[in-house]
């Protein structure tokens, strides 16, 4: 059983940052796989981030050199540096988890969602 819990969403205006935190319980990050995704307004839920075993990261292309994942071992936790906000960049974010022997990757877990919103 694995529990994630997310925070740092919020409200910023276009071109500000953010870091989104999610915090695992229940077994350690070197154990899963974590990945970030979203889901914009009427929109279905897609791809943002993926960091694997072992720190290897993926990026889907919309955010490539403006978000940044990240690892905190001691915490358990895992982070997503968002910089140069643009209003699309408005969603939903939620963290997931996948055991690191699964694949193609099975996202069996996943945080509360949390809001971030860019004003233009």
């Amino acid at each position: 059983q694995v529990q994630l819990v997310e925070s740092g969403g919020g409200l910023v205006q276009t071109g500000g940052s953010l870091r989104l935190s999610c915090a695992a319980s229940g077994r350690t990050l070197s154990s899963l796989i974590m990945g970030w995704f979203r889901q914009l307004p009427g929109k279905d839920r897609e791809f943002v981030a993926v960091m694997r075993v072992g720190g290897i990261t993926y990026y889907a292309d919309s955010v490539k050199g403006r978000f940044t994942v990240s690892r905190d071992n001691a915490k358990n936790a895992v982070y997503l540096q968002m910089n140069g906000l643009k209003p699309e960049d408005t969603a939903v974010y939620s963290c997931a988890a996948a055991s690191s022997s699964s694949y193609p990757i099975d996202w069996r877990y996943w945080g509360q969602g949390t809001q971030v919103t860019v004003s233009s």
